[in-house]
């Protein structure tokens, strides 16, 4: 093999290893937006603590929201909602939470992605808070509350009665990787959520 052609394969390794690593960081910014405009899920986020209204609450009617929690086979994390179901006045601010715990001996990055069912009604699920979308950090053994702060838009369609959040994390194989690189002489860590 001449160093010609050795450099251009070590180029060609180094752009799509680049390209690799730039579209881990897109996908972020592609999923909400496929989440908000193809699937009608609204992702707004406010500061800690604060969320506004959609509109004024409805006395008149309640709302089932059931909490469901799944963990993709790579990852060796426990996960499941604080409460199984709610009853909310579409219109009120509300908070839950989940817990996850990392259950090997190394620190692990997960990434959780959301969906609302049914579909239809997605679009009246409006999350204020939410864990999602943010690159998760677990030390080994370590485990962590993750508050969701959401408002069920009172315009909901009358005949939905049951709303279903769910949650999937995955294993970040990219952010679990530089975990362990060297980086002067010590581990590089991935910045840990704020709980």
């Amino acid at each position: 093999m001449s160093a010609k052609a050795h450099r251009i394969g070590i180029g060609g390794m180094v752009a799509v290893t680049l390209l690799a690593f730039g579209f881990s960081f897109a996908l972020v910014p592609l999923y909400r937006i496929a989440c908000e405009k193809v699937f009608g899920i609204r992702l707004e986020r406010g500061p800690s603590g604060q969320g506004e209204a959609v509109a004024a609450v409805r006395d008149d009617r309640t709302v089932t929201v059931v909490f469901d929690a799944n963990v993709n086979s790579k990852l060796p994390w426990e996960f499941q909602p604080q409460a199984l179901t709610m009853q909310v006045r579409p219109g009120e601010l509300y908070e839950t939470s989940y817990v996850a715990r990392n259950r090997s001996e190394r620190d692990i990055v997960g990434s959780a992605t959301p969906s609302v069912a049914p579909a239809r009604a997605s679009q009246y699920f409006n999350k204020t808070e939410c864990f999602c979308f943010t690159a998760q950090t677990l030390a080994a053994g370590e485990s962590r509350d993750m508050p969701v702060r959401f408002i069920v838009d009172p315009d909901l369609p009358a005949d939905v009665k049951t709303l279903t959040l769910s949650y999937t994390f995955f294993k970040n194989d990219v952010l679990t990787a530089r975990l362990s690189e060297p980086a002067g002489g010590t581990s590089a860590a991935a910045p840990r959520s704020a709980p």
